[in-house]
């Protein structure tokens, strides 16, 4: 019966889960056991999309709220801790820009909420931006930037890091900006940024694009300040 029983769930696509736990299920009725089977089986299927997710995310290191101190930061009157640590933000497709000095938390808020995000099973693509424009570039060389733009679109969360630290070129701000218009109302972006508003026009030389892209970012947005010190500067071996 065993045999027969891996068989089917080999043409079924269903692993070897079922098989390994059937024997132990505990049930006073065929349809208890079916249903505590099925059950195995959906709470698997949604621990490896969880795993999935978070390994096409792609970021740069692992963070979760454990820990975070949000003391040095800013948080819109309308957004309570608990709630943004739910990172609802997404169902309403509103958008995040997080800014501050080097240090002071954004990148690991940014994927903290990323990764609340992938164990809800939402699609995540995390870059730092330098890395996203030149991904942009290459792909529009190739001949392949439809579907690198059609791949970013399947995000529910996009989280552009380190806006600003490097500027870009007139061609890279244009893909930047179609990107950008894709997402607008359709899906949530989170931005870590250490220049204000009125400095964008560095990173992109062209105060009409600079424009049209903060009109998108703004509307629907919450800006978070960041005020504290430096963490890595404030937990270095230099201060002990």
């Amino acid at each position: 019966m065993r045999s027969r029983i891996e068989a089917y769930c080999k043409e079924l696509k269903l692993g070897n889960r079922i098989v390994e736990h059937y024997s132990s299920i505990q049930a006073e009725t065929h349809e208890e056991f079916l249903a505590e089977l099925l059950a195995l089986e959906v709470k698997h299927r949604k621990i490896n999309r969880k795993n999935r997710l978070l390994k096409q995310a792609n970021f740069d290191t692992f963070k979760t709220f454990e820990g975070y101190e949000f003391g040095g930061i800013e948080l819109p009157a309308k957004l309570s801790i608990d709630e943004f640590k739910t990172a609802a933000f997404i169902d309403r497709k509103e958008n995040l820009i997080m800014y501050g000095g080097v240090g002071t938390g954004k990148t690991h808020l940014a994927t903290a909420l990323g990764v609340e995000a992938c164990n809800q099973g939402k699609v995540v693509k995390f870059y730092r931006t330098a890395a996203l424009v030149n991904e942009l570039i290459e792909s529009k060389q190739v001949g392949t930037l439809h579907k690198t733009i059609s791949h970013l679109e399947k995000a529910d969360l996009l989280i552009c890091d380190e806006w600003g630290y490097i500027p870009v070129s007139r061609e890279g701000a244009q893909l930047l900006f179609q990107v950008f218009a894709s997402c607008y109302e359709r899906r949530s972006i989170i931005i870590t940024t250490n220049l204000e508003f009125s400095k964008w026009n560095s990173i992109f030389h062209d105060e009409r694009m600079t424009t049209a892209i903060i009109d998108r970012l703004v509307h629907h947005s919450y800006l978070l300040t960041f005020t504290g010190p430096s963490y890595r500067l404030k937990n270095s071996y230099m201060n002990l």
